[in-house]
């Protein structure tokens, strides 16, 4: 088995360490024989998947933690988390008290989130499938706030992907040549298991900063989302695109289907169409589009672009991806929605959007609605819950579209109450993990976190601080906790972002009742707490500019109530009973308008149902109504239902039967 391993895992064993970790049937502490399977599955002459994503958050504090005989650098370790509060003096003097594996930093929020959940259940599903990536050597960004001057000060992280746990080096390397010189790339490896440690898909990272790179070639792998330098920006999507797919071909895999997770990949089906007839090579191609937000389509200058890729390359590019406004500009999204024989949205109100965004390829897009990995953002106390009425759900564990038969416990008085008391453990957790801001696991707590951009408005909640003062003295205290980055270039995120830690600041004198909390550094492992420790989860983009949206879907697992604007995901949930809606609705075949955010009025709905809510749940709280007859524990109950359908087992597979198999 261990020759086995190293040569089937094709590992660079010139660092002799490494096969400390790859010995006596195991792989970083995990079982290595999943590993056998899936390399030698991936080289048979059955197509497999070539999954190809820009990022990838793959949880490892929470989900299949490896761990290495060897020591591992304290630049991959996690600790000293600030918070930004409205108690001036607890910042001061406290830490998060956190101390934990760094997140393998190659990915910055929703979509990086959404690939790695979706690797985890194409190894649940026993899919042979092959994820592409790129290792980032200093991550996306490092977020630290500049205490009472308000703004965020971005930082470059720091770590070391030599004694990262589960990351090996290759042997195979690919050449591109990018603006007429050779660019050498390494090869990386990590494998992700499915949630039972049964099977397994390898994700190959390609890196530039080798030595025999100039040094201008080895920074084009440094940060993701690197958007100040156009060349840098299109050299790193011709490392994912053009570089992924030599990295296929020199791992020895038979592929049959290349995946492109958003167009940042799309360079991919130029390098196949070099050599095969690209007409035909279309039905090989599958792409995903993840935003309706005109910033988030990748544009590049055909003749800058020619000088990188060289003209025959491009020439590909000209004819499948020339933008249809600027004929002098390539259009990736366009270059991967010609290339594809399917392309898919991420939810059927996105899909209704797309199509107007591109009416040339109406009839070839589709809608699979995005998921969560069940058994990555589960708790530990909803999954025991779940667990102990196994005989009347079923096996949810292996199927977790039998989640849906919690609405048949909704009568069920026991369960109702064994419920609320999972649901009461989970809040304790969190109020611990904050308890120097005076956190109470009895006070009524609303959580916002997700990445900082204009169009998901993460100011609306502040809009009016006096308001939330009223609603936290009529109603009963009100405890809100706040997480995200903004992209240190998107200047209007970053006055968002500013103008909330402003306002912040202001509430000092009002933490009796109002108690916010700004986390620092956003990341899945706080992603975790969050999704499950809060009563109320708030999701107000203004539609339809959120294609879909995932950390509701990571909340609702747990039980926590929606409050929520009619977008995304949403929609196909909002009359199920899952909270709260409220707020602005275009009218049907229009899109509108990014700028206009509608901030005055929505916040006014926003403060009027949180109120509500509330209410709602200080009568369970405080015993004036009981969980056998609370309506709060009716919408917890919906929510852990419609969990059933918005998880990334039910969308991979229609991925497998509806687009990898066509």
């Amino acid at each position: 088995m261990p020759d086995q391993l190293v040569d089937l895992v094709q590992l660079d064993a010139a660092d002799e360490k490494y096969l400390k970790d790859l010995a006596c049937g195991r792989f970083f502490g995990c079982p290595a024989a999943p590993i056998v399977e899936a390399e030698l599955r991936l080289r048979d002459a059955a197509p497999s998947i070539a999954y190809f994503s820009m990022e990838y958050g793959l949880a490892p504090s929470v989900y299949h933690e490896f761990k290495s005989a060897n020591p591992i650098s304290p630049l991959n370790i996690s600790s000293g988390h600030e918070v930004f509060s409205n108690m001036q003096a607890m910042d001061y003097y406290h830490l998060l008290p956190v101390k934990k594996l760094l997140d393998l930093p190659i990915y910055s929020g929703g979509l990086g989130v959404l690939a790695g959940d979706s690797l985890k259940s194409a190894a649940d599903a026993g899919l042979s499938l092959v994820a592409l990536g790129i290792l980032w050597h200093k991550g996306y960004f490092k977020q630290k706030f500049w205490f009472r001057a308000g703004g965020q000060v971005p930082e470059e992280t720091a770590w070391d992907p030599h004694s990262y746990p589960g990351l090996v080096p290759l042997k195979p390397r690919v050449t591109l040549e990018l603006s007429g010189r050779p660019l050498q790339l390494k090869l990386w490896k990590y494998y992700v298991y499915s949630s039972d440690f049964k099977r397994a898909v390898p994700l190959v990272l390609l890196d530039a900063n080798v030595p025999e790179n100039p040094e201008y070639f080895r920074e084009l792998t440094d940060q993701l989302y690197r958007s100040t330098n156009g060349w840098i920006k299109l050299c790193q999507r011709a490392i994912l695109g053009l570089g992924g797919v030599r990295a296929v071909e020199a791992l020895g895999y038979a592929v049959g289907k290349y995946h492109l997770n958003e167009g940042h990949a799309a360079l991919a089906f130029v390098e196949k169409a070099r050599r095969a007839d690209p007409e035909q090579l279309k039905s090989s191609f599958a792409y995903t589009c993840h935003t309706p937000v005109e910033a988030g389509h990748d544009r590049f200058d055909l003749q800058e672009l020619t000088a990188v890729i060289g003209g025959e390359a491009a020439e590909i590019v000209k004819k499948y991806g020339r933008d249809e406004r600027s004929p002098n500009v390539a259009n990736l999204t366009l270059l991967a929605m010609s290339a594809s024989g399917h392309a898919n949205a991420v939810a059927k109100k996105h899909g209704e959007v797309t199509r107007l965004q591109f009416p040339r390829f109406r009839e070839k897009i589709e809608s699979i609605t995005n998921g969560v990995h069940t058994h990555t953002w589960l708790s530990r106390p909803v999954r025991e819950l779940l667990d102990k009425y196994r005989d009347r759900l079923g096996d949810w564990a292996a199927d977790p579209a039998l989640l849906k038969n919690v609405r048949q416990l909704a009568g069920d008085a026991a369960f109702r109450r064994d419920f609320w008391a999972a649901h009461l453990e989970n809040k304790r957790a969190l109020a611990k993990f904050l308890e120097f801001w005076y956190f109470d696991d009895k006070a009524f707590t609303l959580c916002w976190a997700r990445r900082i951009a204009p169009y998901k408005r993460p100011g609306l909640l502040l809009q009016d601080p006096n308001r939330l003062v009223e609603i936290a003295r009529r109603a009963g205290p009100l405890q809100i906790v706040i997480a995200g980055k903004a992209h240190p270039a998107d200047v209007p995120a970053s006055v968002h972002l500013d103008n909330m830690l402003e306002k912040i600041t202001m509430l000092n004198g009002e933490r009796k009742c109002l108690r916010i909390v700004f986390l620092e550094n956003y990341d899945t492992y706080f992603a975790k707490q969050l999704v499950s420790g809060a009563d109320v989860w708030l999701n107000n983009p203004l539609p339809p500019f959120e294609a879909s949206g995932t950390s509701g879907m990571k909340a609702i697992l747990n039980g926590v109530v929606q409050l929520s604007t009619l977008d995304g995901w949403v929609v196909e949930a909002a009359d199920k009973g899952i909270g709260r809606i409220f707020g602005y609705v275009p009218p049907a075949g229009e899109i509108g308008s990014e700028s206009d955010l509608k901030l005055a009025e929505d916040s006014r709905e926003l403060y009027d149902n949180l109120e509500a809510l509330a209410a709602d749940y200080y009568a369970l709280a405080s015993g004036r109504t009981s969980p056998e007859d609370s309506p709060w524990l009716d919408m917890m109950i919906n929510c852990l239902a419609e969990s059933g359908f918005f998880n990334t087992q039910r969308m991979i597979l229609e991925y497998r039967d509806r687009i990898w198999a066509a």
